[in-house]
């Protein structure tokens, strides 16, 4: 319980449904923990129900969190502990989601290698809603096969139903689970020796031809229906590996046949769309507050993406960003003499100076030209911008 809540207190993170942030809990705790652990015990304890939360997809749309209390949050974490070194070895060699010692970048690695190797045509499966039409009694059916502990699966199935309280009232459920993959199908697709790659419940099934992929299509429709888990049609298709994504990622073919690695077109919008979010044009006159927005997203973002290998594509997207950055940086200085005097404190030659400030309302244009000269890319490396490149 102690290295259990260690990671809880690492991992942050928001309330629940009682209100209680990470300090708040563990001083509740200090006399309610003989209560609870008596009640874990005995198989009477009952979860608080999850706070629904709504976060927005870029595609449109919501995607929909439960965040648990941190004494739950605890609780799940010490089985985790437990199950964990149970379960994984069970798990298929081909899924890498939620896993430890395994990332996103295995499963990458592993598409590019099977489309390499010739097999360009990919059966991309997407699961409508997975997550919440997981179902619970096919689940701990499974589970109890693995784990014969009867206060261990009533303890599960109580976190698998303990509800969703939304707008103050608490909506039972009986489908759905915050993480898993389909393990049987794994293994069916083991056994038929098809090459595949599984991440949570994105999985892509890799084939030398059309007609094999369709094959594998109705297969999969087979397998997921057993499970009842429905496939979403209009996401998932049979068709060339170079012209699908996964987990972000898109393939291309470079000169003499190799298959490299891109960011896919729709991960490039939404970086744009969200840098363009988080810099956007408010007021103030420094431009601190507005590096600082942007750069938690900027290094997270690299560090995903650093697998791809497309350094003209980094180069644009940095000489894009900090093409912003001047167009905001000249919107808060925005009076021509307050942009002179400002640039020639930078040490800007007095006719680099009065050329920028005399277009001192055309901030977008402004910011391409002759101000590259003044604010560098050293100058945005000292502000501390992260570079992609």
């Amino acid at each position: 319980m102690q290295r259990a809540w260690k990671r809880v207190k690492a991992n942050k993170g928001a309330a629940g449904v009682d209100g209680l942030d990470i300090d708040q809990t563990a001083e509740q705790l200090k006399q309610a923990w003989p209560g609870i652990r008596e009640r874990l015990l005995s198989g009477t304890y009952r979860p608080s129900p999850v706070r629904r939360v709504g976060i927005p997809k870029p595609d449109g749309g919501e995607r929909e969190l439960g965040i648990p209390t941190v004494t739950d949050r605890l609780i799940q974490q010490a089985l985790l502990q437990v199950l964990q070194p149970l379960l994984d070895p069970t798990f298929s060699e081909h899924s890498h989601g939620f896993r430890p010692g395994r990332r996103a970048h295995d499963a990458v690695l592993e598409a590019q290698r099977y489309v390499q190797a010739g097999f360009r045509i990919v059966v991309d499966v997407d699961l409508a809603k997975f997550f919440d039409r997981v179902n619970h009694d096919i689940l701990i059916d499974r589970l109890r096969k693995r784990i014969p502990d009867a206060g261990v699966i009533r303890l599960v199935r109580a976190y698998l139903n303990s509800g969703i309280m939304a707008d103050g009232v608490v909506q039972e459920r009986y489908q759905g689970t915050p993480q898993g993959g389909p393990h049987e199908v794994d293994r069916e697709l083991e056994r038929r020796g098809h090459r595949f790659v599984r991440y949570a419940d994105d999985c892509n099934v890799y084939v030398r031809s059309r007609r094999a992929g369709e094959r594998v299509m109705e297969l999969l429709r087979c397998l997921y229906g057993i499970l009842r888990l429905q496939i979403n049609e209009s996401k998932s298709a049979v068709a060339s590996a170079s012209g699908r994504k996964f987990l972000g990622y898109a393939f291309w073919a470079a000169q003499g046949g190799e298959v490299k690695r891109a960011v896919s077109r729709k991960a490039l919008a939404t970086f744009r769309q969200n840098v363009r979010w988080r810099t956007r044009r408010s007021g103030g006159r420094s431009m601190a507050p507005v590096i600082e927005r942007v750069r938690p997203y900027l290094l997270g973002w690299k560090a995903y993406f650093g697998l791809a290998q497309t350094p003209r594509v980094w180069r644009e997207l940095d000489e894009g960003m900090r093409h912003r950055m001047r167009a905001i940086q000249l919107k808060h200085w925005r009076h021509g003499r307050t942009i002179y005097c400002e640039l020639r404190a930078l040490g800007a030659p007095a006719d680099v100076a009065q050329q920028v400030a005399a277009n001192s309302r055309r901030w977008w244009r402004n910011s391409g030209l002759a101000l590259n000269r003044v604010l560098t890319i050293g100058y945005f490396d000292r502000l501390g911008m992260p570079r992609l490149t």
